[in-house]
């Protein structure tokens, strides 16, 4: 039987790793992998992802395309490495006094840092799962903060991409708004005593006393809005963790008890129960298509009986 294929990294990570053949240097040569991603990152900075291009990066180095081409062979190798310096944050010491909601806090704080240096990090789709080395560290960075919680590894990843996604959101945000000149308090009056115009009691009747407060259009100052909203989540969190302290919680459907990654038997359970969570979803849809179906006959039946009716007077 023949052993399977090794897995190919995508060049661009294979090089964030160092285990991409690189050229040799030339004597007296300047040019570097490192020089590159420098300097492309440093044009994003300036101007965005869009006026990052290997002819561009080549002209401020003050070599030709051709040269770089020696280094990377693509604009989208480029980009995976500017990713991977541009996110590679300094990951602090271990605190043992420090808790859980603190360390969360810091991990998100780290990532709206990155994004406010480097807004173009935003304009990266996400493509998969997080491969670079900088990725890496920062997950490695959530779980040492979630080492003592009693949850399950699913739960913890699924922890991290909850606050992830909102550090991500809220960078998007800020970055946006920053791009219009603006900020989640820098409306004040220009727009306020419009919107009091525009805003009547008997048409937004709930949404009329928030305007007249100042509060919609930041003329008064409350609490930081991206810290309430990481506050909330991270007390739905610890909520869900005293529930599962307090036997109150079943495990979440679809999730599997702790993984062992080397025992066939939970490999083939776990695909097993892919299978059937799949049928499942086929059967839902089918029935939703079959209840709409059933519906519109009805409506069409009751609108034929109500035209005849009509007729028949």
């Amino acid at each position: 039987m023949a052993e399977p294929a090794d897995p190919q990294l995508p060049r661009g990570i294979a090089l964030s790793w160092g285990i991409a053949e690189r050229p040799q240097r030339a004597p007296k040569r300047e040019l570097s992998l490192e020089g590159i991603v420098e300097t492309a990152i440093e044009i994003a900075d300036a101007e965005g992802l869009p006026a990052v291009s290997m002819s561009r990066v080549a002209t401020t180095l003050g070599f030709t395309t051709m040269s770089l081409y020696r280094y990377i062979t693509s604009k989208d190798e480029l980009v995976l490495l500017m990713q991977n310096a541009a996110a590679e944050i300094p990951i602090p010491p271990l605190d043992e006094a420090q808790g859980w909601r603190d360390g969360l806090r810091e991990w998100a704080a780290r990532i709206g840092d990155s994004y406010r240096a480097h807004p173009w990090l935003l304009d990266i789709p996400i493509n998969g799962l997080p491969m670079m080395p900088s990725d890496l560290a920062m997950v490695d960075w959530a779980m040492r903060i979630m080492r003592d919680l009693p949850l399950s590894q699913t739960e913890k990843m699924s922890t991290l991409l909850l606050v992830s996604g909102y550090a991500r959101s809220i960078g998007q945000l800020l970055r946006d708004l920053t791009r219009a000149g603006q900020g989640f308090d820098d409306e004040g009056s220009e727009y306020g005593s419009v919107l009091r115009e525009l805003v009547s009691e008997e048409r937004f009747p709930y949404l009329y006393p928030v305007v007249q407060s100042g509060v919609y259009a930041g003329e008064v100052q409350g609490e930081d809005d991206p810290a309430f909203g990481l506050e909330r989540i991270l007390d739905g969190i610890e909520h869900y963790i005293a529930e599962a302290g307090a036997g109150h919680r079943s495990p979440s459907l679809g999730s599997p008890p702790e993984p062992y990654p080397a025992d066939k038997a939970v490999r083939e359970a776990v695909k097993l129960r892919r299978e059937a969570e799949k049928r499942l979803r086929e059967a839902l849809k089918r029935e939703a298509e079959l209840v709409k179906n059933a519906r519109e006959r009805e409506r069409n039946r009751t609108e034929a009986a109500a035209r005849r009716d009509t007729r028949a007077r």
